[in-house]
């Protein structure tokens, strides 16, 4: 899989690597920024480590993870990725998705959705998108089945936080063939 490039008027998702991530340094150290995930990225070598672990996924065809930057605010706004990349069963995952808080609640996140959806429906041609949710976070909850994704099941006691807490994760997907009919109405301003 190669890296691209997705951009629209508002985003630009640039392939993140070792040689940009520093961009988000500062960023990342917001509190609480990626609370329901298993995964730190507070300080700089935490975060030098959450992107050594994607990089190694996309040199592993298992992940392509994107640095975001907002272009109406001229500024790097955060990360995302696709993840658990299954090419012979075309579904991969959308997530590992954060944004500095000056960037939510500003309809960033649907236009980078947006771009990730089309891609993965359009160029890649997977048959499934999935997102996995921690229960608990009822903000992405609901940023996800404003997408038009459907709730497909809750795996109990899944995921080990960094806390030892062990949470339940809400499974969501959407499938090729209700991509027109999304793209058509959620994202009809696109």
């Amino acid at each position: 899989m190669t890296a691209p490039t997705l951009e629209n008027h508002r985003v630009k998702l640039i392939p993140l690597d070792l040689s940009n991530y520093k961009h988000l340094t500062e960023i990342a150290t917001e509190h609480h920024l990626i609370y329901y995930s298993p995964n730190g990225i507070s300080t700089p070598d935490k975060l030098k480590s959450y992107v050594q672990t994607a990089v190694d996924g996309f040199y592993q065809n298992t992940t392509l993870p994107f640095i975001i930057f907002d272009k109406e605010k001229q500024a790097y706004a955060g990360s995302t990725r696709f993840g658990l990349i299954h090419n012979k069963n075309k579904v991969l995952h959308i997530g590992w998705t954060w944004l500095g808080h000056d960037f939510q609640g500003t309809g960033l996140n649907s236009h980078i959705k947006f771009l990730m959806l089309r891609y993965a429906f359009e160029t890649l041609n997977f048959e499934k998108v999935e997102f996995r949710v921690d229960e608990r976070n009822v903000k992405s909850k609901k940023a996800v089945e404003k997408l038009g994704a459907t709730l497909e099941g809750v795996l109990r006691q899944n995921t080990v936080m960094n806390d030892g807490f062990r949470r339940n994760t809400c499974c969501y997907g959407i499938l090729r063939s209700e991509w027109d009919a999304i793209k058509a109405t959620v994202f009809e301003a696109f």
